[in-house]
């Protein structure tokens, strides 16, 4: 067994006793394998040891990246965009994720769904919440978050599908996954299929906290391969 797959078997028994320790079942969290910085090697290993959905940051880097996995054969993977998205990229992440779960703005959804109307498709999005006050971090403000998922479930072509938010660093992340999870109950019914927080660090706490899906890099592969 490769490292990776270890890493892998290791990190779904964490998550299955998690979710029993919150009364949940474990077929109710959604495990997406980031892949920022790693080869397609890694990816491979991955979608092997089981991982059914691949995050990453960056939209040049994922084309390289999907692109072969396709020519190896490695098509049952979803691709979800877990990275700040510029709207010049839309057209590029529309050809590449089946997901991009960092919509922040108005425009970014209304070219995204344009470009998913060129591609005769519907992209799956979640709203990106800024949680806390770092200045570095995108997302909508908590308090503009169930207004603004109102906005970008209207718009056709796109399918909203939740929320999405980075706790801050360095401290407890319990209150902020609090407060999204109460963000998220108040969504339409139809908008309420994905919940998506909870990293390598803080995904046990995200568990708890009643997340769908976490997003899981250093736990899987390691140290991300410098460049």
């Amino acid at each position: 067994m490769s490292a990776i797959a270890e890493n892998v078997a290791a990190l779904r028994e964490k998550i299955d006793a998690a979710a029993r320790r919150a009364g949940r079942s474990p077929e109710e969290i959604t495990l997406v394998g980031v892949s920022k910085r790693q080869d397609i090697a890694a990816v491979q290993e991955a979608i092997a040891a089981g991982i059914a959905h691949i995050g990453e940051n960056y939209v040049q880097e994922a084309a390289g990246k999907r692109l072969a996995a396709r020519e190896r054969g490695l098509h049952e993977a979803r691709w979800h965009l877990i990275g700040h998205l510029q709207r010049n990229k839309a057209r590029e992440a529309v050809e590449i994720f089946d997901s991009v779960q960092t919509v922040d703005s108005v425009k970014l959804a209304q070219a995204l769904a344009r470009q998913a109307a060129l591609q005769n498709r519907t992209l799956d999005v979640l709203v990106e919440v800024h949680l806390g006050e770092e200045e570095t971090k995108s997302g909508v403000a908590p308090e503009q978050a169930v207004d603004f998922a109102a906005e970008v479930g209207a718009i056709d072509g796109l399918a909203l599908q939740g929320l999405m938010a980075i706790a801050p660093f360095g401290i407890d992340p319990r209150p902020y996954f609090r407060q999204l999870r109460g963000l998220f109950d108040t969504l339409p019914e139809q908008h309420r299929q994905v919940l998506s927080m909870g990293m390598s660090s803080d995904y046990e706490t995200a568990i708890e906290e009643g997340t769908t899906m976490v997003r899981i890099g250093t736990a899987i592969f390691g140290a991300r391969v410098t460049q």
